[in-house]
């Protein structure tokens, strides 16, 4: 059932997402090129210059929240089981998404971002196999 439910939702999920990453939260095209290239660094300096708790959330946890369902790929794409296979596919894909951004100009290659967003799959992959194991029978 959660797999037949996943098959449906994840392609428009996608989508969903490309738009928030290309045009969402009021984004417009940059004058220049964009790149942050310092992990780990940027992400905390960006948590100690914001004054708001909840752009920290927004942007923090909403770059590893919204990546989870990722991990749950090998439900559709059995050889994205694995999760070697499946972090290497994904930050393959993340990394021509972030290079697209950067190109348009209609966003920010951040190194940051991959990282989060990887954890966010990574989470998502030892979810799925939480899932599998205590919930078997409404996993099929």
């Amino acid at each position: 059932m959660l797999k037949k439910f996943y098959k449906i939702i994840i392609i428009p999920y996608t989508l969903f997402l490309l738009y928030l990453m290309f045009f969402g939260m009021g984004r417009s095209q940059y004058e220049d090129n964009q790149i942050t290239v310092e992990p780990v660094l940027s992400t905390i300096k960006f948590i100690h210059n914001t004054i708001e708790l909840r752009y920290i959330v927004t942007i923090v946890l909403g770059n590893i929240i919204m990546f989870m369902p990722f991990g749950f790929l090998g439900w559709v794409l059995p050889g994205l089981k694995s999760l070697k296979t499946l972090l290497y596919t994904f930050i393959s894909s993340i990394v021509i998404v972030e290079a697209l951004q950067y190109f348009t100009r209609m966003g920010i290659f951040e190194v940051d971002d991959i990282i989060l967003n990887t954890f966010g799959v990574y989470l998502g992959w030892l979810l799925c196999r939480f899932i599998e194991k205590r919930f078997n029978r409404l996993v099929i």
